[in-house]
């Protein structure tokens, strides 16, 4: 696929839009006019990521502040952390930690380089931030993370809007859990729709590798009366569920927490996936980006 690029601008010589094509499709960085250096990308117009030049510590995106909630609690306020990004988008995560956690060491593994060098190049990295970015498969690059290295590992894979099937297995949360430290924290952004088959069975699987979880999403969702983003939370430690409720509730668009009981009865005997049998995650509908 050709690398030409396409800026439009508006009056003023105010940036309009960049469109250029990347690997997985067709890039699209959108102004937003109510904040000076902030933009929105879009792959195949569906919404990827959210960032704001000046204020990279705002998180736009409802399921993005909801992984922001888990990095600020994974740890005490401040404390420098080690995380892996699979999926990296528009690098929004990973400049949120550079900017509430000064002195993070941070690997982001995005499979578009394409898209990294767009990023790079329309929206760069602060030259302070410990932030490497790796070119590869998701999988692939968690495997060359040093056991125990990572406080937290985020999970924010899609192609083409889904999960890859080989990042939802219990074959991977091994990897997930070699590359983590004791009691270190997993969290994965997750998109499913009625009857939530693909959440139920992430859950489950996420329950045979680790003993503490949560699942964060819009009550909507959790009822399965349209199609969503949820953030399912995992680690060996006990998770800090009582303020994680309390933020989640009080987001913009308020999410619900479920723990313990209540998530397993959602779960209604999903059974854990395996390599064997994984399936990428389902195709949004096209209303969901309308």
């Amino acid at each position: 696929m050709g690398k030409s690029r396409n800026i439009r601008r508006g009056g003023a010589g105010a940036p309009e839009a960049v469109v250029e094509p990347v690997d997985g499709g067709l890039a699209e960085l959108i102004p937003d006019r109510e904040r000076a250096r902030a933009w929105t990308l879009l792959i195949d117009g569906a919404p990827q990521s959210y960032v704001d030049l000046d204020d990279p510590a705002y998180l736009s995106f409802e399921y993005q502040r909801r992984l922001g909630h888990v990095i600020d609690l994974v740890a005490p306020a401040g404390k420098p952390l080690h995380v892996v990004h699979l999926g990296g988008g528009a690098l929004t995560l990973a400049r949120y930690v550079a900017a509430t956690r000064p002195r993070s060491t941070q690997q982001v593994v995005e499979f578009d380089a394409a898209l990294v060098q767009l990023v790079r190049r329309e929206l760069p990295l602060d030259p302070n931030a410990r932030i490497r970015v790796r070119s590869t498969d998701a999988r692939a690059g968690l495997a060359k993370v040093p056991e125990g290295w990572a406080d937290l590992v985020v999970a924010d894979v899609f192609s083409g809007a889904r999960t890859p099937a080989h990042l939802t297995s219990t074959e991977f949360l091994d990897e997930v859990h070699r590359a983590l430290k004791p009691g270190g924290c997993y969290a994965a952004n997750l998109a499913d729709g009625p009857p939530l088959a693909h959440l139920r069975g992430q859950i489950a699987t996420v329950a045979a590798r680790f003993t503490e979880r949560a699942l964060i999403a819009d009550p909507t969702v959790l009822r399965g009366k349209r199609f969503g983003n949820a953030v399912l939370v995992a680690s060996d430690h006990p998770l800090p569920l009582a303020e994680l409720t309390r933020r989640a509730a009080s987001d913009p668009h308020p999410g619900r927490l479920q723990h313990g009981r209540e998530l397993t009865d959602f779960t209604g005997g999903a059974v854990p996936v395996t390599d064997a049998a994984a399936v990428a995650s389902p195709a949004p509908p096209p209303s969901v980006f309308r």
